[in-house]
């Protein structure tokens, strides 16, 4: 089953609205890539978008690119577990990564900034505790 961003057929009332056109390649969606942390090598897929360009999508990864707010440096570390993720409270469990979800790394706690699985990396900031 194909997904779709289009206007629905059903009205409020619960009637159908006669179409006028045919759905538009323009209103197709996808499905959502969900990150997880993974021990097994770096999965990335690529996916063509409008316009003919490449959106990257990172499927399981091990690390992320953590930057130290007080230092200035950027490090690539281990990525151990997810802490927090305001998303979903299930991708806890699940060791699922979206933008704003709290992972534990080598170096401490880091708040992630970027988005897995549109952006092909994970960056994240240090958090102090």
């Amino acid at each position: 089953m194909s997904v779709w961003q289009g206007r629905s057929r059903r009205k409020p009332t619960g009637g159908l609205y006669r179409p006028a056109r045919k759905k538009r390649k323009y209103e197709m969606g996808r499905e959502p890539i969900e990150t997880h942390v993974a021990e097994e090598a770096f999965k990335i897929k690529k996916v063509r978008t409008r316009g003919g360009n490449l959106k990257v999508k990172v499927v399981r990864t091990g690390f992320a690119n953590v930057l130290d707010p007080e230092t200035g440096t950027c490090k690539k570390v281990k990525i151990i577990t997810v802490r927090e993720n305001k998303a979903n409270i299930h991708y806890v469990r699940r060791n699922v990564i979206t933008k704003g979800a709290i992972i534990e790394t080598e170096i401490g706690l880091a708040k992630v900034t970027s988005r897995p699985g549109q952006d092909g990396t994970v960056n994240a900031i240090l958090i102090k505790e």
